[in-house]
Order: structure tokens, then C-alpha cells, then sequence
């Protein structure tokens, strides 16, 4: 169904008392270090400060506007059942298809809604028709596990070669855009790259936007997961690129878990093939068969962007990255610790991952990571699959406080000094 701005204003009143989802109105952009004017923002997230939770990269909390519209969506479904989800929710979900379509920078009729990105770029990856015997496909250690094994499995189904490039282990801009160059240069026959513009192994930010043009000159696509970037980085989906996209909206757009996405350019959908239990779909979403789903997390996403429409996307990496740099500076140097990512602003967000000298296993870094909240109270997590060794993410939001990050700094000397080899 066509959504027009029509059927969008019309559809906004099925849910009439709703509550909105917007913050206190913030008088101007807020600065990176305006801590009052953050705290204000952060008072609106209803979550536990038993420890200090620098582990927020799994999935965002919902700030308590968004979770009272998400309560009231659930209450509706639950008490009109059928007689709502089958006659006027349609037009409600049209509204939040258009308002995702609308910060997504796209249109509604090229976007599939999904559970999460995994289960997007899945069928993106799989269905992905100009792959055949002999020819390669590329991906790199710092993309998702799913993804890597999707593309693993792409290639063994259709008789190609899956190519792994390792991504230098000091990065840089320059030298990341340049991996990837070689890479595509030194591999015929390519028809498939996988880029993930912010890896959750270490928290880069990679350039994607320069990478696709090398891409589509070798004569390939890219698909790209922005799993970890969106609305944490200020970009539109089309700046990036490419024609295959996979996302969600329960990071760092904050809505409720459950609902995510993937938009194919116009023009492309016959890259992809259909869902199996769709083979002469036509439309996007198409692509990946829905079935009965949490319908409240789908309905919810306007609640999450009015939230999130108080901030900004600048303003929130911005704030972010303030908070980043309070552990990363001080301990930039310190013997001992590995800060895997470098201070250009280009290349990162909120997430950054250290590696404690000589301590490159699982095992090490899941008893760092149970140091840190048993002794210090604080919450990380480790991450493997890096060709270097595995290493432990930190990851603030913007219900952290600098206070918080800055006991992150003591705690980490303590543990170098007792662990670097």
C-alpha cells in the first residue's frame, strides 16, 4: 500500500491516547560537556544505578516517555486483540514506516521491517542473487559473527569463494579505506563486499561512504550494516552508498527490542531474491516473510523519535564521544594497554575496546570483564573475533555520567598493573 502524507495524519489517530514520546524541550543544542543540560536527559531513563553500566551496545533502554507509549501499545493490543490488529492498525503501522522512512532518509515502499539486523542482512546476504561458482565474496574480522557466517554460507551454496580480510591493527582513516582497496584489487571475480560501518568487536567507524565507489568500480555490491551506527551517527541511508542496507531501531534510536529493518534501493530489488514463503513477492518486504510479530515494538518507533528528535543526532555523538575520550585520554600511552581505536573523531562514536597486554584469549578478557563489576562495579564486555585477540568493549549512553566513565580510568591501572604480561 502507497503511504502519503495523507494516510500518515489520518492513520495518527488510531492511537489516540498515546502517550508522546518527547523529552522536557530543550532549549537550545546541548554542548558535549554541558553536564546539567545532559543530566536533564538522562533523568529521563529509568535505569539501575547498582553498578556503573558501561555495556550499552547490546541494546538501548528506553527512556521512560517511550516506555509509557510502548506500555500503552501493549495494553491496546492485548485488550482489542484481532478486532484492532486486523482493521486499523494497518494505518498505524503505516505512520511508523513513515516516520522511519523519513530520519532514514528513503521512502516507505523500500523498507522491510524485521525482528533485528541480523535477521535483515541474513536475508539480504543469502538471497542475494549475482553470486555463482567461482566467483568471491569479501567480508572482515571486524563484521558481526552472523554476518561472516552468512557470507561463509553464501559462498559454500553457490559453489564461490568467501574471502576474509583482517583490517590493520593500527587504524587509521586512511589506512582502513586502503585494506579494503587491496583487498578488492587482489580479488577477482568479486561480486559481494560486507561492510559494517561501526563495528561492535571494537567500535570503528568505517568509511564507507569512500569504500563503496571502490566497490561498485570492481564491478561488485555492498551490503552494510548499520546495526551500531544508526542514529548514532548523523548520516541518511542513501549518503552511504550502497543499494543493500540492514539496520535497527532498538540501539541507539531507542525504541523497544524487536524491531529493525532493511532498505533496498530502488531499482534493485531484483538482487534479492523473495523469502521462500514469499517466491513472487514483489515488494521489499518481501524479502523477509514477517509472520505474527511484537507489533507494540513497531508501533512504538514514533514514540522513540520524538524522544530522540530533542537531541539530535550530532548533538548525541557529540556527547557520546565527550564521554568516550574521558577514559581514552587519560590512559592513551599507559604501558601495558591497548586502546584499539585512535582519537580521530571520524572513527568512532561511543564504543572503543582495550586489550591488557598478553591478554588476548577469551578466558582473559571474561576475567576482566568479571574484575571490572565484581571489585569495581563496573559493567563492560568482551568481544572476540578480531584476528589480533579478543579485547573488552566500553560502551557509555547518554544516561552516563562523567562521573561514572571517570571510574573506569583507576580501576583499568589497577588491573594493568596487575595482569599486562
Amino acid at each position: 500500500m502507497a503511504i502519503t502524507r495523507r494516510t500518515a495524519l489520518i492513520g495518527a489517530a488510531a492511537l489516540a491516547g498515546v502517550p508522546a514520546g518527547a523529552a522536557p524541550p530543550l532549549p537550545r543544542t546541548l554542548a558535549p560537556d554541558d553536564d546539567t543540560g545532559w543530566a536533564a536527559i538522562g533523568a529521563q531513563y529509568p535505569v539501575t544505578r547498582q553498578i556503573t553500566q558501561l555495556e550499552n551496545g547490546y541494546w538501548g533502554s528506553m527512556a521512560a516517555p517511550v516506555v509509557a507509549a510502548h506500555r500503552a501499545i501493549l495494553d491496546k493490543l492485548n485488550r482489542d486483540n484481532s478486532w484492532y490488529a486486523r482493521r486499523a492498525m494497518v494505518k498505524d503501522q503505516e505512520v511508523a514506516l513513515a516516520r522511519a522512512a523519513e530520519v532514514m532518509g528513503v521512502n516507505p515502499e523500500d523498507i522491510g521491517l524485521t525482528r533485528n539486523a541480523a535477521e535483515g542482512l541474513s536475508a539480504l546476504i543469502s538471497q542475494f542473487r549475482n553470486v555463482g561458482p567461482g566467483d568471491r565474496i569479501l567480508y572482515s574480522d571486524t563484521d558481526y559473527e552472523a554476518m561472516q557466517g552468512a557470507m561463509v554460507s553464501l559462498a559454500r551454496a553457490r559453489g564461490a569463494e568467501a574471502v576474509k580480510l583482517t583490517l590493520p591493527r593500527v587504524l587509521s582513516h586512511d589506512n582502513a579505506i586502503a585494506a579494503y582497496r587491496d583487498a578488492i584489487a587482489a580479488t577477482p571475480r568479486l561480486k559481494l563486499v560486507l561492510l559494517t560501518h561501526m563495528s561492535h568487536r571494537h567500535g570503528l567507524v568505517l568509511p564507507v561512504a569512500d569504500i563503496v565507489p571502490l566497490v561498485k568500480a570492481a564491478g561488485a555490491d555492498a551490503i552494510v550494516d548499520i546495526a551500531q551506527s544508526f542514529y548514532q551517527v548523523d548520516f541518511r541511508l542513501p549518503d552511504l552508498g550502497a543499494d543493500f542496507i540492514g539496520m535497527n531501531f532498538h540501539k541507539w534510536v531507542g525504541a523497544p527490542l524487536g524491531v529493525a529493518a532493511i532498505w533496498i534501493r530502488p531499482g534493485r530489488l531484483d538482487a534479492i531474491a523473495p523469502s521462500p514463503a514469499e517466491p513472487d513477492g514483489r515488494t521489499v518486504q518481501s524479502r523477509v516473510h514477517q509472520g505474527t510479530v511484537e507489533y507494540s515494538a513497531q508501533l512504538t518507533i514514533p514514540a522513540a523519535l520524538d524522544f530522540q528528535k530533542q537531541i539530535g543526532v550530532a548533538a548525541k555523538r557529540a556527547r557520546l564521544q565527550y564521554l568516550r575520550n574521558r577514559w581514552v585520554q587519560p590512559l592513551r600511552g599507559l604501558a601495558g594497554l591497548e586502546i584499539l581505536l585512535p582519537d580521530d573523531p571520524r572513527l568512532y562514536a561511543s564504543s572503543t575496546s582495550f586489550r591488557i597486554a598478553g591478554n588476548t584469549s577469551v578466558a582473559d578478557n571474561i576475567a576482566i570483564t568479571d574484575a571490572l563489576l565484581d571489585r569495581f562495579g563496573i559493567m563492560t564486555v568482551h568481544r572476540s573475533g578480531l584476528a589480533d585477540g579478543a579485547c573488552i568493549r566500553v560502551t557509555p549512553s547518554l544516561f552516563t555520567t562523567p562521573a561514572e566513565v571517570d571510574r573506569l580510568a583507576p580501576a583499568l591501572r589497577t588491573l594493568v598493573a596487575e595482569r599486562a604480561k
